[in-house]
């Protein structure tokens, strides 16, 4: 049983409890200081996305479109993006909360390009204005690889910066997507 399922039947069968037992239930979860951070990120966004492949002569830049929104009442951030990528449509989605007892970003990202679904863990540096995160993503042999990346915060601006093992093992730079926020 997936940990949304249980979730879900805890909620159902709350529900179900006479009003004076359900008052002793614990409170639901409210947005807190680090949900600001996802904020950070609401709003639409253009996208100028670049490849790097080791060993290969750059590839011309693309454009997309990121709309971010704060979702689940506030403890989430929804992410919907749409572009080119390599000449390719691109299509991805992700959702990132807080996870208090671990005290990490987590989350989930899909997109056209992969097979499966990746997970994400970060932490946010404020004194830097970075989010730095590890990502464990189907590798298209049915295995997974363990990514890295940076989003580096400005003023209506973010640098996103994705590094992946390289030939010889040793961490490479992969994309570089910079956003810039619409007015």
């Amino acid at each position: 049983m997936t940990h949304h399922l249980r979730h879900l039947l805890m909620l159902a069968s709350v529900a179900l409890l006479p009003a004076g037992a359900r008052a002793q239930a614990p409170p639901l979860p409210k947005p807190g200081p680090e949900h600001a951070v996802l904020k950070e990120d609401v709003g639409t966004w253009e996208a100028t996305v670049e490849v790097m492949t080791p060993g290969a002569p750059s590839t011309p830049p693309s454009k997309g479109v990121e709309v971010n929104s704060m979702a689940c009442g506030g403890l989430c951030l929804a992410t919907d993006f749409k572009g080119q990528v390599m000449g390719a449509v691109f299509e991805g989605h992700g959702i990132t909360t807080w996870d208090p007892a671990r005290k990490l970003y987590v989350g989930s990202w899909s997109d056209s390009m992969t097979a499966g679904l990746a997970t994400t863990e970060s932490t946010w540096d404020a004194a830097k204005k970075t989010l730095n995160t590890t990502m464990l993503t189907p590798d298209g042999s049915g295995g997974t690889v363990k990514l890295r990346s940076t989003v580096e915060y400005g003023a209506g601006r973010r640098v996103f910066s994705l590094f992946m093992p390289g030939p010889d093992g040793k961490e490479v730079p992969s994309m570089r997507i910079t956003y810039t926020k619409r007015k």
